[in-house]
């Protein structure tokens, strides 16, 4: 399918479609079962590459990319469970008997990647109660489909693939175009949020729940710092995503033709 958006804000990247299926696309973009990965760097390389991803509840590269592609809540299988995933999150471990325990089998363990910050916290959030209460609100699902499939938007066909959303990598005045967009036929002056989580969640959960609504909105994210940093060479320093569940951006090309897109102000932002 080929996107009248991505036309009209001249897109140095592909739209990247996600889909649910029950197959894997044959050499498609895969981890391997229990190794650690990015899912954001996947989506990337869809992007810039043309290339295809697809991802199970074996292959989903991390425990916050399993929770982020609609695979349940993996943080029950982070080392020292939930609990040692809030402290991870918040201020570390290193002050739980139980956490420091789960450290020194890190420790001893091939997979050291993930220890300082296991010890000593991301400090994304203040403290474990506060990881607490933010996954209580987080949108964690168990989706209804074997794979998730990410590729190009113009390799998709709506007529056969269950397409949830359509993922675009933008800079600032695309943002504010893709923005202006979504509240085009539905002037609310909501109809785009911001959700705070994993880049790979706001991409994905968080536009699964917006599907339950009459309405779905439109989800910026990539303001997740580790992500960023995951991504920065493939994507450069300037980018967030915009991810719009399908009908949002069914409607979003249908309302191309006619809009701000055509106009004065948009073309003089684009020279």
């Amino acid at each position: 399918m080929n996107s009248a958006i991505a036309a009209a804000i001249e897109m140095p990247t592909h739209p990247v479609a996600l889909i649910w299926s029950d197959e894997a696309p044959p050499g498609a973009i895969r981890f391997m079962p229990g190794r650690w990965g990015c899912v954001v760097n996947v989506f990337a390389a869809v992007a810039t590459q043309a290339r295809t991803g697809a991802f199970d509840r074996e292959t989903f590269g991390c425990w916050g990319g399993g929770v982020g592609l609609g695979f349940g809540c993996q943080y029950e299988n982070f080392p020292g469970g939930v609990e040692g995933f809030c402290r991870f999150l918040s201020n570390g471990n290193e002050h739980s008997e139980e956490g420091r325990s789960v450290a020194e089998s890190l420790v001893s363990s091939s997979d050291r990647r993930i220890t300082d910050d296991f010890v000593s916290g991301e400090r994304y959030l203040k403290d474990p109660e506060c990881t607490r209460r933010f996954l209580e609100i987080l949108p964690i699902c168990d989706i209804p489909a074997r794979f998730v499939v990410i590729k190009p938007l113009e390799q998709a066909d709506p007529e056969h693939d269950d397409i949830k959303s359509v993922t675009l990598f933008v800079d600032a005045d695309r943002l504010s175009a893709l923005v202006s967009l979504a509240n085009y036929a539905y002037p609310r002056a909501d109809s785009v949020f911001i959700p705070w989580g994993a880049g790979c969640q706001q991409m994905g959960i968080y536009s699964y729940r917006e599907l339950e609504r009459e309405h779905p909105r439109g989800v910026v994210g990539l303001t997740d710092l580790s992500a960023r940093k995951n991504v920065r060479a493939s994507l450069g320093k300037h980018v967030l995503s915009f991810t719009a569940p399908w009908p949002l951006f069914e409607e979003m090309e249908r309302n191309v033709a006619g809009s701000f897109l055509k106009r004065p102000t948009w073309r003089a932002l684009r020279s």
